[in-house]
Order: C-alpha cells, then structure tokens, then sequence
C-alpha cells in the first residue's frame, strides 16, 4: 500500500525515499562502423580535403586582392573633393546709396498734388474683375487647392489625340464615299440601260411648288373645320385632311432633301 501511495505521489515525503537505491546502468549505444572501406588512397577526395584553405600565409583575412606596397598607402584627406582655388571677389556693378550723414538736413516741405481719393476711385471703376479660381475643398476645415493641376477634373488640351479627327469618324466618312460611289455607279449603269431617267432642277423645284400649293389647300380647308367634331362625317373628314397634309409634308421633305432625283421609266 506504500508503495501504491509512493507511485501515485512522487513529489510527496515518504520514508521510503531514505533507502538507497542502485544506480541504473544505462547500456551505451554501439559505435558507427561505415559499410564504405577505410582504406583512403591519394586522389581520395574527403571533406577535410575539399574544404580546407591553407592559410599559412594569410591566417584568416584571406588572400591580398590588390597590390600591397609599403609606399601606396592610403594618406590622410586623400579622398576628399578638391576645392577651387580661391579667386579675387568680383565688384558689384551697382552699389546701395551710402547711409546720409547725421548731419544732412533732410528735404522739407515737398507736397503733392495728388488726390490720392479721386485716383483710388477711377482706378477701381476702370479696373478689370478678378476671375473665381477654381478651386476644391479638400478637408471640413475649409482648406482649399487648385482643381485644374489636382488632376480631377479633365483638360482634354493634354491629350495626345487632341485637335484630330476621331478615327470612327473618318471610318464613317470613307464608307459613306464608297457607298455613294457604288449608287452612282449603278445608276450610271440603269441610266446607260434607259430604265432611269434624272429629274432637272427645274422639274424638281415645280414638283416642290406644287405640293406646297396643295398643303396650302388642304391647310386653308383644315382651318375651315367647326371647333366641335360631334358627328361622324365630321371626324372623318378631319382625319382624312390631317393624313393628306401629312403624306404632303413627308414628300416636301424628301424632295427638299435630296438634291438628286432618278425616276423610273
């Protein structure tokens, strides 16, 4: 039962821990004996032989890499910039007044004639207004900085594009040019086969002077309607006059913009 009480309390006090007790021997590990043979013959490379300097000579500073002379030594300030030799002080070309003598007598009595009111006055009427600087805030305090070089807001005159023409642009400009070419050319081609024929200028601008008179007809007519539209005849007579006046508007349109017409034979 002690020794039960010994083994689960070892730090404990206990009477047993006065008997002495035998060393424990402890068996030594056996010594490493390399498979490899131990004969080392002259060639033999080893670790000793691939990592050791001779030092003999330069103990561990290891070997000069320059020229050591007991004349080329550094010296002292030899390293130092060189100063320019020291020139004359040049004469200034203009000088201050000298300092006036305590004993001058200064100018007394010199007035002028100026109203210097008057003068103030015309200089702010004709004086142009100071232009707001653009400016940010950039803190709640008020603290206030130039926006223009901040980089916020955009000075498109710093792009390297700027003052030419977009290059979608002049996309649009060659396809429209090609495109206009090809119709000319077909109806170049339907003009040669007599299907075609263009309309003069003066055909045009009668055709044109023509729709515009019946607008005018239609429109006069339009303005003659009753205010009330309460029966059936009337809707529709306005209807009709109002689609008349537009298929009328849509062609004076056409006609105004296209300067060159081609009617079919």
């Amino acid at each position: 039962m002690a020794a039960a009480m010994l083994a689960a309390n070892p730090g404990d006090e206990c009477i047993y821990n006065l008997i002495p007790k035998a060393p424990r021997k402890t068996r030594k590990s056996d010594r490493f004996q390399s498979n490899h043979p131990h004969e080392v013959g002259p060639n033999t490379q080893t670790v000793h032989t691939i990592f050791s300097v001779p030092k003999s000579q330069h103990k561990t500073m290891g070997p000069a890499k320059y020229d050591v002379s007991t004349s080329k030594y550094l010296k002292a300030h030899e390293h130092e910039p060189a100063l320019p030799e020291k020139q004359p002080p040049r004469e200034l070309e203009k000088r201050k007044a000298k300092v006036p003598d305590r004993k001058d007598v200064p100018l007394m009595g010199i007035r002028t004639e100026k109203n210097f009111i008057t003068s103030n006055a015309v200089e702010n009427v004709m004086s142009v207004p100071k232009k707001p600087a653009h400016n940010f805030i950039d803190t709640r305090f008020g603290d206030g900085f130039p926006l223009t070089p901040s980089g916020l807001h955009p000075k498109y005159l710093y792009k390297k594009d700027f003052g030419e023409i977009p290059e979608y642009i002049t996309k649009r400009k060659d396809e429209f040019e090609s495109a206009k070419a090809d119709y000319d050319n077909y109806v170049i081609g339907l003009q040669r086969k007599g299907a075609m024929k263009k309309l003069g200028d003066g055909e045009r601008q009668e055709i044109l002077d023509g729709l515009k008179a019946n607008w005018e007809v239609l429109h006069h007519q339009y303005q003659g309607l009753s205010v009330v539209t309460d029966t059936v005849p009337k809707k529709a007579r306005k209807e009709r006059l109002e689609a008349d006046m537009k298929q009328l508007e849509t062609d004076i349109e056409m006609v105004e913009r296209h300067r060159i017409i081609y009617v079919a034979n």
